[in-house]
């Protein structure tokens, strides 16, 4: 008997799309982390859909039998604690089901961005008549930070639209949908040639603090910044200066630090700031696209076949 462990936060509905489990296998849903201490040590496979909180890192037993556990989302910062990432333990996680979402987001915002959509609300407001010109994206330059599957479809997207696109990775290489991606290094020389920066990297050790008051400070002042990465990537109180002194022209923020973000905080009023709640990626029916990326897997692990979607811990 393979013993499946589902880990919801509180109030959240269960994961759907595993009503026809094989009988070989036992589910369970916990929310609360008497139940998750109960259950854990027992489970074999573990799913996690609560990031916003350290229930599960609390919670981690010093024994237990867990072979494999996957997240639910494509970023897997939240499961990047000692005892888990330094272990044996499988970590799968969720690429390629947000991957289109993502990048329609950036899109949008790009076209808002260009065609001053900020102004025309800010003037329909006021019930003012302004006539305007405004930007082409065609022909314009994009560097996306993060050459993945979701870096890579926002490319595919905006160089549909004759866009230039620049990747940064930690390596560079050739790849569909780029003209280039630059190793790391190269980032502060990318910065400046770029009339839109994208982050679609995952939070690590690495990338936490990267666009601070230094980097910002080399971005075009007419720029647009898009985070659909993580919040941490970007140094909030940097961000906020750098928009009040006029240094950058816009910011698009699905992610922001602290999240939820506080009531009162100066990123509410910005009028060249659009926030979203963390959601760029979240189609009507992920959840149920989400259940069905992980049903395709189990099979695989009860098939002892290779798991898709692993994530490597870069030992």
């Amino acid at each position: 008997m393979t013993r499946v462990l589902v880990l919801v936060a509180p109030g959240e509905a269960p994961l759907p799309g595993l009503d026809d489990l094989p009988t070989t296998v036992e589910l369970r849903t916990v929310s609360s982390e008497s139940d998750l201490r109960t259950y854990l040590p027992q489970t074999d496979v573990l799913v996690v859909t609560d990031f916003r909180t350290d229930l599960l890192e609390r919670c981690w037993p010093a024994e237990h039998r867990i072979r494999w556990v996957h997240a639910t989302s494509a970023g897997v910062d939240a499961l990047m604690f000692p005892a888990l990432w330094d272990s044996d333990v499988l970590l799968t996680n969720a690429r390629g089901v947000f991957d289109l979402g993502i990048a329609e987001y950036v899109l949008g915002a790009v076209l808002m961005h260009t065609k001053d959509s900020f102004g025309n609300l800010a003037l329909q407001r006021q019930q003012r008549w302004q006539h305007r010109e405004t930007r082409l994206a065609a022909r314009q330059r994009a560097l996306v930070i993060g050459a993945g599957s979701i870096g890579s479809e926002v490319a595919r997207l905006l160089s549909a639209l004759d866009i230039e696109v620049t990747g940064i990775a930690r390596t560079a290489r050739s790849a569909e949908h780029f003209s280039r991606v630059l190793a790391s290094e190269q980032l502060d020389k990318a910065l400046p040639e770029a009339d839109i920066v994208v982050i679609t990297a995952p939070l690590t050790d690495a990338t936490r603090g990267l666009i601070n008051h230094d980097r910002l400070a080399r971005m075009r002042a007419d720029a647009l910044l898009v985070n659909v990465g993580r919040g941490a990537i970007v140094v909030t109180d940097d961000l906020v200066a750098a928009l009040q002194a006029g240094q950058l022209g816009a910011a698009v923020l699905d992610v922001v630090d602290p999240e939820p973000l506080p009531a009162g905080h100066p990123l509410w009023e910005l009028p060249n700031v659009m926030l979203s709640a963390h959601m760029a990626g979240d189609f009507i029916g992920w959840r149920q696209a989400l259940g069905e990326q992980f049903l395709a897997n189990l099979q695989r692990w009860l098939a002892d076949e290779p798991l898709l979607n692993r994530v490597g811990r870069g030992k």
